[in-house]
């Protein structure tokens, strides 16, 4: 391990940070040459000579720790804000993303649910997307860093932006429990509700949101042998004209998501669209990106990093690409 101790000892790099992903399915790892200091040199030439080259080059080669401890290395020795200063010379889509690796991943997925309900009409497929593909403890996290953010209550937030059953379903979803259950009994209540003429949506909601993925995963698994049919067909038709489109969208999201969680995010970046592969891309780089992008791979039949490549340009792309990482 590289460690680097300044005069006052703040900058002190932690074996913590050098394993936190080692084993995972990220595709950023930490810099093995970490020196907090350096950076912070070549990031202040490089806002002085309007180097976008060599911003993206640090930013996007480093951990989210390794940022982190970039920010108040920055802020230390200059006694201003890295983002301000970052504000200044980057714009457009290169300036989001770089000011969202230099966020904590909790408070860039508040910002991303802020987002999501501001202005008129609320992007309900941003709203899934987090609540749906996040664990209790994150969301519990992300919860705290919007309140931290925002000075706002963001369970308050999500039900005056939603409502009826789908904004049970949401609410349900912020609180995701792991309970213990049977997968006999569950496959049996989902079976004998699908066989109602009025959709029980309280059901589903319940039962999608309170168990941990490996037994919901066994439940539509065997469901699904029962219906001879996918889940997904079997929602879509049984809430189908009965209940308000949105609710259906959100019961078929969280499916997808339980059966197979990168190959719905790989979906969800398909068409590259910025601002759906940016909040991707930066919130699973240390995380889960390779199987996302096998997951693309698998879908598209084109690499993710071959996607970017013909798509963007500059340093937006060379950004892109360094979070990519690599070639499938």
């Amino acid at each position: 391990m590289d460690t680097d101790d300044s005069s006052n000892g703040i900058y002190t790099y932690s074996d913590v940070y050098e394993t936190m992903w080692w084993g995972t399915l990220g595709s950023v790892r930490p810099f093995p040459n970490f020196h907090p200091e350096r950076d912070v040199s070549v990031l202040q030439h490089a806002m002085e000579q309007k180097d976008v080259n060599s911003i993206v080059r640090i930013l996007t080669n480093r951990s989210n720790a390794q940022r982190q401890s970039l920010v108040q290395a920055y802020k230390t020795f200059s006694k201003k804000e890295l983002d301000a200063g970052l504000k200044k010379v980057l714009s457009g889509d290169l300036e989001s993303l770089i000011l969202g690796l230099l966020m904590t991943p909790e408070q860039f997925e508040a910002h991303r649910l802020r987002k999501a309900m501001e202005g008129l009409g609320t992007d309900d497929e941003i709203l899934l997307e987090i609540l749906c593909t996040r664990t209790p403890q994150q969301l519990s996290d992300i919860a705290a860093a919007y309140n931290q953010e925002f000075k706002r209550d963001l369970e308050k937030d999500l039900l005056s932006e939603t409502s009826g059953d789908f904004s049970k379903l949401i609410v349900a979803l912020l609180k995701k429990e792991n309970e213990p259950a049977v997968v006999d009994q569950d496959v049996k209540n989902l079976s004998e509700e699908l066989k109602n003429k009025k959709p029980a949506a309280e059901i589903w909601i319940n039962i999608l949101t309170t168990r941990n993925p490996d037994h919901l995963k066994t439940v539509l698994s065997k469901l699904e042998l029962e219906l001879v049919q996918t889940v997904d067909e079997a929602i879509e038709g049984h809430f189908k004209g009965l209940l308000s489109g949105d609710l259906r969208m959100g019961l078929k999201t969280l499916v997808h998501c339980i059966q197979n969680k990168p190959m719905y995010l790989a979906r969800r970046i398909q068409n590259l669209k910025v601002p759906w592969l940016q909040g991707v891309m930066v919130s699973h780089s240390e995380e889960d990106l390779l199987s996302i992008r096998v997951a693309y791979l698998q879908a598209t039949g084109t690499s993710l990093y071959t996607g970017l490549q013909k798509q963007f340009k500059g340093e937006l792309q060379q950004a892109l690409l360094a979070i990519c990482r690599g070639e499938d």
